[in-house]
């Protein structure tokens, strides 16, 4: 039987002081003067057509994506929340996210982003080493992310989590343990630790860097993932580690094929119509200035996911998961059964990638091989 899953909101805010050359990800650069209060306007107006999506629900997290969100003032962020509050029912121990880059760190603002009830930051660090960050054309420097981490506990989070990013060029294993090594120097409950990799239109794509050789990345992933395993980290996402109790809750809502409305320029949204069960896909419009257009819509697209292929979709997103999916979750959140992937299913338990029981999870062979895994169920 299909039931409702929880609902989060994310919010996207377009606007960077720079685009980086690995980005693919909708930002622009800034100009000289932010137009705040037109797009947190805009934001509310685009929530109202999606108010009937809501059904009453809770909100159970608020992300907020970028771009750099922390470009916004405390004083636009407490007009878009009294928005937000007269729209929408926050649970009572709703997580709030917001991104924030380095360079952008002010003590004030953060405290005020903290007031208003943002409970949870995301520090867009990368990387603590000057010649790394230059390579990745960030605008901070190694003394504002270590100042931007300080500032942020000063200001009252006690939910952090610090990005970091691996196999960049030039890195040596040492260089990048360096980094996991500072950040853990300032007791984060949570890290995100990835690799970089070339994305079509990008600047790295068109002029790639030297990166690392697959040797070398794989014994900077050996030993980062040792590393943080012994200072008490849970690696329960691909690239996602937390002590225990601090995972991402947003996050997880997407792995576990939650719904979540997206707002703001080329948000993605997620929802399952109660009345029938199908689930439906959003896409809002892209480029700031159509998005900010008055006579110009705030949707873009708006799909259906194929009946044949919800299942596929869910366990695409909860593969990712360390402990992957109950099975019936899989049943209650798809309002499918097992046979509906039956095929890839067992394929993936024959070359030993997959155990199947009271959950779906993918075997340590399964996560070493996950692109693999991944793959048999998009080829069914």
């Amino acid at each position: 039987m299909l039931r409702l899953p929880p609902l989060s909101l994310y919010i996207h805010i377009p606007w960077c002081i720079r685009k980086c050359p690995y980005c693919d990800f909708n930002s622009h650069q800034a100009g000289t003067e932010l137009p705040e209060q037109d797009y947190i306007q805009a934001l509310l107006a685009d929530l109202d057509n999606d108010l009937p999506w809501v059904q009453g629900r809770e909100i159970h997290s608020i992300f907020f994506g970028g771009g750099t969100p922390s470009l916004f003032s405390a004083a636009a962020y407490r007009v878009l929340f009294n928005g937000l509050r007269q729209r929408l029912s926050f649970a009572p121990d709703i997580e709030i996210t917001l991104e924030a880059n380095p360079g952008t760190f002010e003590a004030d603002k953060f405290a005020a982003y903290r007031q208003l009830g943002i409970n949870r930051l995301s520090i867009g660090i990368q990387s603590f080493n000057p010649q790394h960050l230059q390579a990745l054309g960030r605008v901070h420097d190694s003394a504002q992310a270590m100042r931007a981490v300080e500032m942020a506990k000063q200001a009252g989070f006690d939910h952090f989590n610090l990005d970091l990013m691996y196999g960049l060029p030039g890195q040596t294993v040492e260089q990048a343990l360096a980094d996991i090594r500072q950040a853990l120097a300032f007791n984060p409950p949570h890290l995100s630790w990835y690799q970089l990799t070339i994305e079509p239109n990008t600047e790295f794509y068109k002029t790639p860097p030297r990166l690392p050789q697959d040797d070398d990345l794989w014994d900077i992933q050996e030993a980062g993932l040792a590393l943080l395993a012994q200072q008490g980290f849970e690696h329960y996402e691909i690239s996602a580690h937390a002590k225990p109790g601090q995972a991402a809750r947003h996050n997880l809502n997407y792995w576990q094929f939650g719904d979540y409305l997206g707002i703001g320029a080329g948000a993605h949204g997620k929802i399952t119509l109660p009345q029938t069960g199908q689930i439906i896909r959003t896409q809002k419009t892209r480029l700031p200035k159509d998005y900010l257009h008055p006579a110009k819509p705030f949707l873009s697209s708006q799909q259906p996911i194929a009946a044949d292929e919800v299942g596929l979709e869910c366990l695409m997103n909860a593969l990712r998961l360390k402990d992957g999916m109950l099975t019936a979750e899989f049943i209650q959140r798809t309002g499918l059964t097992l046979e509906s992937v039956k095929k890839p299913l067992q394929k993936a338990q024959q070359l030993g990638l997959l155990q199947v029981d009271e959950r779906i999870i993918a075997t340590a062979k399964g996560q070493q091989y996950l692109n693999e895994l991944l793959a048999l169920f998009l080829a069914d």
